[in-house]
C-alpha cells in the first residue's frame, strides 16, 4: 500500500494541485497587489527594477525575478507561473520533509493539506512573494534535515542558499531564520555529523546575517523613516498588531490566532477545528513522547514540538510589541509550514474505523472550505475576480466615455487601469507623494490620489481634485474604482451615490465606476 501511495497517490495529489492553481491563474483578473509588482518590473534597467523595488515593504527578489521573467510574456497566467510552480514545489518538498522525520501517513495528509488548503492555493495563484518565500523556506528545513541524516556538506550548502533566498524574498522570513537556527542548534547538539558540516552550517549562518545586515542598511531603514510600516498597522492591519489599552495581551493572543487558522482554510469552523488538531498534534510531540529517546539521526519528537510552535510566539510576540502583523491575513502564510505538519500530526493520531472515514473527511472538510470560501481581512472573492469582469469594466468605459474624459480612479484602480487600459504607469510610487498625479491613457486624462490605503473618491476627494486642477464647477468626470474590500459592510455603490453619481455600474463587488461632475 505504501508502494501505491508513493507511486501512484502522490504523483496524483501533485497534479490535482497544479492543476487547481493553474485554473485560478488562469481565471482571475490581477488584483491591484499584482498589478503594482508587475509595474514595479516594468522598468527599462535591472538597477531602475531594483530601485523601484525598494519603495515596497518587501525585499526585492520577486521584483527582479519579474524584470526577466516578463519578457516571456505579459500575461496574467505567465505573469503568475513562477508562483504557481513555487507552490505546488513547496508542498512536495514539504511531503519529502515530513516523510523523512515523521511517517508516510503523515507525510500523505500533509501533502493533501498543503495542496489544496484554499489560502495557499490562492497565494499560489497571485504574483506575490509568498509562494517563493515557502518554497525557500521548506527547501531550507528539509535540506537542513537531510544534511544532517546523511552527513552532507552538499546539503547544508544548499540549505544555507535556500534560507538566504527566503531572506531576499519576504520579512518573514526572519522568523523563520531564527526558528531554524535554534532548530538546528538541538539538532546538532545530538547529530553525529562531521566538523565540515558544522563549519558549513556556522558559514551559512554568517550569510544569512550578512544578507539581513544589507536588507537593514538598504531598505528597512529607509522605510521606517518613511512611516510606512506604522501606516499599515493603522488601517487595514490595525486587528492584526496588539494595541496597548484597547484589549488585554492574552485575549489578542487567543482571538488571533483563532483567526490565522480561520485565514488557513477560509473557514471559521473548519479553522478552530484545524487549530485543535494542532494542539494535539503539537502536544503529542512535547507530552506524550517526553520519555523517547531517538534511535537514529533523525529529530526527537520534542524537537519537533519546538519547532512547530516556537515561531508561533514569535510572532505573536512581535505583535504585542507593534513590529510585525499576527492573525487572519496573508502577512503570516509562513506559518503554514509549522501549522500544517502539527495538525498532519493530530490527524494521524486518530485511529479511524473504517478506514476511509479519515481520508474521507480531510477530503469533504477541504473541498467546503473550496466551494464555500469565508475568509478575513481584505479580500476579493473568487467569482468577483473573473476575468470577463474586467474586461467588460474596461470595454464599458471605452464605450461610454467620449476621447479627452477625466478619469479618476483611487489607488487600487489605477494600478488595474495602468495594466488593462493605459499600458503604462499611472500612479506614484516613490516619495515625495503629491496629493494627485494626473497621466494620459491612451485618449483620456487619469487622476489619482497619493497611495493612502484608505483613500476613496468621495465627494471631498472630488472637490479637492477641482481646487488642484482649477476644474470648473459642473466638469463631468469617470470615476472608476477597483480593489479590496476590507469589511463586510462596506459597499462602493452606496458611497459613489452619495458622491453624485445616480447609477453606478458595478463588475462583480469590487469594481465599480460611474459618470459624475466636479462639486
Amino acid at each position: 500500500m505504501a508502494e501505491t501511495s508513493a507511486r501512484f497517490v502522490v504523483p496524483a495529489l501533485l497534479a490535482a494541485g497544479l492543476l487547481a492553481r493553474l485554473g485560478m491563474a488562469s481565471w482571475s483578473f490581477l488584483n491591484p497587489d499584482e498589478a503594482l509588482h508587475f509595474l514595479l518590473s516594468e522598468q527599462p534597467s535591472l538597477r531602475l527594477a531594483y530601485q523601484a523595488s525598494l519603495t515596497t515593504a518587501h525585499p526585492p527578489f520577486l521584483i527582479l525575478l519579474l524584470y526577466y521573467w516578463r519578457w516571456l510574456g505579459r500575461s496574467e497566467l505567465v505573469l503568475r507561473l513562477p508562483s504557481v510552480l513555487a507552490g505546488t514545489a513547496f508542498c512536495w518538498v514539504m511531503f519529502l520533509w515530513l516523510r523523512r522525520v515523521r511517517d508516510k501517513t503523515t507525510a500523505l495528509i500533509g501533502l493533501t493539506l498543503f495542496l489544496f488548503a484554499p489560502s495557499l492555493i490562492l497565494l499560489s495563484a497571485e504574483i506575490r512573494q509568498y509562494s517563493l518565500l515557502l518554497f525557500f523556506a521548506a527547501g531550507a528545513l528539509y535540506f537542513l534535515d537531510r544534511a544532517l541524516l546523511e552527513n552532507s556538506f552538499c546539503f547544508m550548502v544548499l540549505s544555507g542558499l535556500a534560507l538566504d533566498f527566503a531572506l531576499l524574498t519576504h520579512y518573514s522570513a526572519l522568523i523563520f531564520a531564527l526558528t531554524i537556527g535554534i532548530y538546528a542548534l538541538l539538532r546538532l547538539r545530538a547529530a553525529r555529523v562531521r566538523p565540515a558540516v558544522i563549519a558549513c552550517w556556522i558559514g551559512g549562518q554568517c550569510c544569512a546575517l550578512a544578507v539581513v545586515t544589507f536588507l537593514f542598511k538598504t531598505h528597512i531603514r529607509l522605510l521606517r523613516s518613511e512611516g510606512l510600516p506604522q501606516e499599515i498597522s493603522d488601517t487595514w492591519l490595525r486587528t492584526s498588531i496588539f494595541h496597548s489599552g484597547r484589549e488585554h495581551g492574552a485575549v489578542f493572543a487567543v482571538r488571533n490566532t483563532i483567526r490565522l487558522f480561520h485565514y488557513f482554510f477560509s473557514q471559521g469552523a473548519i479553522g478552530v477545528l484545524a487549530l485543535l488538531l494542532f494542539v494535539v498534534g503539537t502536544g503529542w510531540l512535547v507530552w506524550r513522547e517526553r520519555g523517547e529517546t531517538a534511535n537514529d539521526d533523525r529529530p526527537s519528537s520534542r524537537q519537533l514540538g519546538f519547532l512547530l510552535l516556537f515561531p508561533f510566539a514569535v510572532n505573536c510576540g512581535l505583535a504585542l510589541t507593534g513590529i510585525y502583523p499576527y492573525g487572519g491575513t496573508r502577512h503570516n502564510a509562513m506559518l503554514e509550514i509549522f501549522a500544517t505538519p502539527g495538525i498532519s500530526i493530530g490527524l494521524a493520531c486518530w485511529k479511524s474505523s473504517p478506514a476511509w472515514l479519515k481520508p474521507a473527511g480531510i477530503a469533504a472538510a477541504l473541498l467546503f472550505c473550496n466551494l464555500f470560501p469565508n475568509p478575513t481581512g481584505a479580500y476579493i472573492r473568487p467569482r468577483d475576480q473573473h476575468k470577463p469582469l474586467m474586461t467588460n469594466a474596461v470595454d464599458f468605459l471605452r464605450d461610454s466615455a467620449p476621447p479627452s474624459s477625466i478619469v479618476v480612479a483611487d489607488n487600487g484602480g489605477g494600478l488595474l487601469l495602468s495594466y488593462y487600459l493605459c499600458h503604462r504607469n499611472v500612479v506614484q510610487f516613490q516619495p515625495p507623494y503629491q496629493p494627485f498625479q494626473e497621466s494620459h491613457c491612451g485618449n483620456y486624462s487619469v487622476i489619482t490620489s497619493a497611495p493612502v490605503f484608505s483613500a476613496r473618491v468621495d465627494t471631498a476627494a472630488l472637490q479637492s481634485i477641482g481646487q488642484y486642477y482649477a476644474l470648473t464647477p459642473g466638469t463631468p468626470v469617470w470615476i472608476f474604482e477597483a480593489g479590496w474590500i476590507v469589511d463586510k459592510e462596506h459597499d462602493p455603490a452606496a458611497e459613489l451615490r452619495q458622491a453624485g453619481c445616480p447609477d453606478p455600474r458595478m463588475f462583480g463587488r469590487n469594481v465599480v465606476m460611474c459618470r459624475t461632475a466636479i462639486p
